[in-house]
């Protein structure tokens, strides 16, 4: 190779390099605000948007709060109702049993997610702010990038 080719590799290896992953995911609900980090550098912060009554820790089914905790993003699903999707593992076994000893269902199916799929590719604010059934969502745009930045199993804190 000559020097020429050398150096173009050289840039066009580093231009394509791949973006640092984040290895925990901070949710503040109170400034509606969700953190990327990667060895406690923030790497991306977003705007998000909560359950339809977003004050205290979700308690059961149908309660429209958004969980606070420690969880884990388990699952990307390309398939769901939103625009991108990655689980979140609640209800956990603390969850689960607070709910039992009030006779109620825990519920489920919390996810962060994109704006609903009917609305495209919205990117304006998150209006009204509060309006899932206690998912965290994004703008879709944020969602893509939220996809490439954070791996199945990758921590999540949500604080109240």
């Amino acid at each position: 190779m000559n020097k020429i080719t050398l150096i173009f590799l050289c840039v066009f290896m580093t231009a394509c390099a791949a973006p640092p992953k984040a290895n925990f995911v901070l949710v503040d609900k109170s400034d509606s605000k969700l953190y990327l980090f990667q060895q406690n550098k923030v790497l991306k912060t977003y705007d998000v948007g909560f359950g339809q009554n977003p004050q205290g820790h979700k308690q059961q089914e149908g309660d429209h709060r958004t969980p606070e905790g420690h969880y884990l993003l388990t699952y990307k699903n390309l398939q769901s109702s939103f625009y991108k999707s990655i689980r979140i593992n609640y209800p956990n076994e603390v969850d689960i049993a607070r709910a039992q000893a009030r006779g109620v269902s825990p519920g489920g199916d919390i996810v962060l997610h994109g704006m609903p799929n009917e609305v495209g590719n919205y990117l304006g604010p998150i209006r009204p702010k509060n309006w899932t059934r206690g998912c965290i969502a994004v703008r879709n745009h944020e969602m893509d990038e939220i996809w490439a930045l954070v791996d199945s199993n990758t921590p999540i804190e949500i604080r109240p």
